[in-house]
């Protein structure tokens, strides 16, 4: 039986995309950017990218999806604000008067 001719892939991104599993080159549906950066701040971007074995690009979409998963610091400090006043009108808190409490109870 012949042998089937080899895959040809086009563009050749797509023989490495096969291989790790994600589009590696050009990518539809994606928006280009221009960002500034600093020097300093873009090479350690780099080395961190390379150190990954990711991309410049998939680094920083990655950190941005994480600060954008994070909580909103005035919606904390609301929470917190809010736990402070129930913990201020929840009366004493002193653990020998607690456990007495609870024993003169059992009695």
């Amino acid at each position: 039986m012949p042998k089937a001719a080899p895959r040809r892939y086009w563009p050749p991104y797509r023989r490495l995309q096969s291989a790790v599993g994600y589009l590696v080159g050009y990518t539809h549906g994606m928006a280009k950017v221009m960002v500034s950066i600093p020097d300093d701040l873009l090479e350690r971007i780099d080395e961190a990218a390379r150190s990954r074995e990711v991309s410049r690009s998939a680094l920083l979409a990655l950190a941005a999806r994480r600060e954008l998963a994070r909580r909103d610091t005035a919606v904390v400090a609301a929470a917190i604000a809010r736990s402070e006043a129930r913990f201020d009108n929840a009366g004493s808190f002193d653990s020998a008067a607690l456990v007495r409490a609870d024993r003169d109870t059992r009695r």
